[in-house]
């Protein structure tokens, strides 16, 4: 049964329940991390039915060309947003990596889930097993399609050479173990966790190696902002440490103009009540870089009944059970580790960055 923009079902008692259509990418991690967030939904409220709904968006399309290089910040939600809007989809779950730091108009991100680990991971062609980036032949051949991890390695590893590698977890692998092009490749330690291939990682790179992108290893859940039934029923998803270590994360993103196309790395940690931002900017080959850490206190104290308004978005995030106050401490920590960056010349090495990918 339709019903305006909603659709019911009758079971065999007559009971009518509202179907909930989630929408997810086709690629396989893709379906396995929204069918993780529809299991949990579904142990929460056993009364509701859920419908997957599958579509390819233009990232997944177009697979001969850098990401960088497509110069879309929506690559992996455009389609995904657009079913959003029609009413075709009731909510959508994203790598929040994927998710712009401003949101279009109507949506945003009501439940951020218990992040993954965030960090980057080697995987080694098979003849290279046993090896870790430091003791890899002169002149191996690393594949990424990410600018931000090529500028990181390039400085921290030079005796390899870094090139694109484009396509879903499984394409990239199969391209890594059937060719002899890489020695290496290296991919998000949380997709791989969630595939199932943990047993493929070789080593996990440390902050001090390659820190990570904003959102990695977290999922969003993004719904239409006037769904307050829809917004209420995902909030308790939320993880309040990953909410405010995204926030700044994405705070700090958002006022560096940063996105695909440019070179930006963050760290977070939630420790003792406090929040650590550690946040850096890197010309395309490394050699210049700005990093700096920030941190504030995230204590919630007496504060912690204040009624949260849930109109108010932080950076496209809606979290109506996390103290206000605290959620601000979070986004503002974002910003001013932006600022100081910019007054110590983010802009410029952004600036070239970008234009030097551009002729790339």
């Amino acid at each position: 049964m339709e019903e305006g923009p909603y659709k019911y079902i009758r079971d065999g008692n007559g009971k009518v329940s509202r179907v909930i259509r989630v929408g997810t990418r086709k690629s396989q991690l893709a379906r396995i991390q929204t069918d993780s967030v529809a299991e949990t939904l579904k142990e929460l409220y056993p009364d509701i039915h859920l419908e997957i709904v599958a579509m390819s968006t233009t990232g997944d399309k177009i697979l001969d060309t850098a990401l960088s290089k497509i110069g879309e910040k929506s690559l992996f939600t455009k389609e995904l947003e657009n079913a959003l809007e029609r009413n075709e989809v009731d909510l959508v779950v994203h790598s929040l990596k994927d998710l712009p730091t401003t949101l279009p108009p109507g949506f945003t991100i009501g439940a951020v889930l218990k992040r993954e680990n965030p960090h980057d991971a080697v995987v080694l062609h098979p003849s290279h097993a046993g090896k870790t980036l430091d003791t890899l032949p002169e002149n191996s051949v690393i594949g990424t399609s990410s600018l931000r991890r090529a500028a990181q390695l390039k400085k921290r590893f030079p005796h390899l050479d870094f090139k694109d590698i484009r396509g879903n977890l499984n394409t990239r692998l199969k391209k890594l173990d059937e060719k002899k092009d890489f020695a290496a490749i290296i991919l998000a330690a949380a997709g791989l966790r969630r595939m199932g291939w943990e047993s493929r990682i070789s080593q996990i790179l440390e902050p001090e190696d390659c820190m990570y992108a904003v959102g990695q290893g977290a999922l969003a859940v993004e719904v239409r902002a006037r769904d307050a039934d829809i917004l209420e029923m995902v909030s308790i998803l939320h993880d309040p440490d990953t909410v405010l270590r995204c926030i700044a994360e994405r705070a700090f993103l958002r006022r560096l103009e940063g996105g695909c196309s440019v070179p930006v790395a963050v760290h977070t940690q939630v420790k003792d009540s406090q929040l650590y931002l550690t946040g850096a900017v890197y010309s395309l080959d490394g050699s210049n870089s700005l990093k700096e850490t920030m941190q504030v206190s995230i204590a919630v104290g007496t504060q912690s009944s204040e009624k949260v308004d849930e109109q108010v978005q932080r950076v496209g995030v809606t979290a109506n059970k996390i103290p206000g106050s605290v959620q601000d401490e979070a986004e503002k920590l974002g910003v001013d580790l932006a600022d100081l960056l910019l007054s110590k010349g983010a802009k410029e090495i952004l600036t070239v960055a970008r234009q030097l990918n551009d002729v790339r």
